[in-house]
């Protein structure tokens, strides 16, 4: 019966149709890894060929002052606590102009949710990256936040987005997802915008114009389930709106968190999540290897089950470094040639937006999207 379904399943793979749920619940817990990285293979190259994408990016994380306890988080501080630290303008303009001397096309903004900054003070962090370096892309401001400001200013989410629009906010990251799954949250961040809040916030972008990514937090509490539930509603979700760029499994980091008592995700795990989602995510672009999380071993072997993406040069990481992660803050452009050369993968430098990066000495500009059909929003 198992190697029967799994022919099925496979057979859907090659013809392009659509895993159910319960097809998907039967691969995270029946498959090996090696036919799950075979069939998800099958899906990458068959969307993105040979290719595998990177980006000149930079990281920002204006305050770790934050309101919330989740408990597998390590980056947060209460205002009095030794490490809390906040950002003033200046700081802000030094931390884009370092990115643009490094060649950044793009800044990635997170961080805690202080209790006691307005939003204007979120919206002015926007303004001054915005204003200081208008050619760089601004990445910033998970749906966790996008529910805070709602909750500060007592306006609907479409107005906040807006706001943050208008100060030069260019994409949202796809931070805060978690799981959606009510009874997981209440494990592990019970507090926190919840799951229909976020698809909510995340509609409500895309309907906007802005394009978002999607995450998912694997390898704590949760079980294949709750997982395979989680893709299937970003699935329903891209179907609805086909927002979504990028999604990025992410492995949960123990160490010094409340949870810390769980063992870290294995690298098979990593596999079997980057291919899992490959093969639930039929209407997603681009599936992301987080090198920073996962290690440049794990990443470089996930361009082949499933992993489109190595993410990018990323300076100045926290939140995940805080948690344990022993890899480098940054990498090189020549360093991830070579990772994804090793691998038998073209490098192609990308944009937040999916377009070729051309560069000419310290200049650079974007040219069309990679993949001919890559689809557009309407504003």
């Amino acid at each position: 019966m198992t190697d029967s379904t799994l022919r099925q399943i496979a057979d859907k793979v090659s013809a392009g149709e659509r895993i159910t749920f319960d097809e998907g619940i039967f691969l995270d817990e029946h498959a090996d890894l090696f036919t799950l990285g075979r069939l998800a293979n099958q899906v990458r190259e068959r969307k993105n060929g040979n290719y595998a994408y990177y980006n000149t990016n930079i990281h920002l994380n204006p305050t770790n002052v934050c309101v919330y306890r989740c408990r597998f988080c390590a980056f947060r501080a209460d205002l009095r606590d030794e490490k809390a630290y906040t950002f003033t303008d200046d700081m802000l303009r030094e931390r884009v102009l370092e990115g643009r001397s490094q060649g950044a096309t793009e800044i990635h903004v997170v961080g805690g949710l202080h209790h006691q900054k307005p939003f204007d003070w979120y919206v002015n962090v926007i303004r001054v990256l915005h204003e200081t370096c208008p050619e760089i892309h601004i990445k910033g401001w998970t749906a966790v936040e996008i529910n805070w400001f709602s909750y500060l200013t007592k306006k609907p989410y479409t107005w906040v987005l807006q706001q943050l629009l208008d100060a030069g906010l260019g994409s949202m990251p796809g931070g805060g997802a978690e799981i959606f799954d009510a009874e997981v949250r209440g494990q592990i961040c019970e507090h926190k915008a919840d799951g229909e809040n976020w698809i909510a916030i995340h509609r409500a972008a895309h309907e906007l114009g802005l394009r978002s990514n999607a995450t998912m937090l694997y390898g704590h509490v949760e079980q294949a389930r709750h997982r395979i539930d989680h893709l299937c509603q970003l699935r329903e979700l891209q179907d609805q709106t086909g927002g979504f760029q990028t999604f990025i499994p992410l492995a949960f980091h123990p160490d010094n968190t409340k949870l810390d008592h769980i063992p870290k995700p294995t690298g098979l795990m990593d596999l079997r999540m980057i291919a899992m989602s490959r093969l639930m995510l039929d209407n997603f672009d681009h599936i992301k290897a987080y090198w920073i999380m996962l290690g440049e071993k794990i990443a470089q072997t996930a361009l082949s089950f499933g992993a489109d993406d190595l993410d990018g040069t990323v300076v100045h990481e926290l939140i995940y470094h805080d948690a344990g992660a022993k890899t480098p803050e940054g990498l090189t452009v020549r360093e991830i040639h070579r990772l994804i050369r090793e691998a038998g993968r073209e490098p192609i430098e990308r944009d937040t937006l999916y377009r070729r990066v051309l560069r000419e000495g310290a200049a650079w500009h974007v040219g069309d999207p990679v993949r001919a059909g890559l689809a557009t929003l309407s504003t």
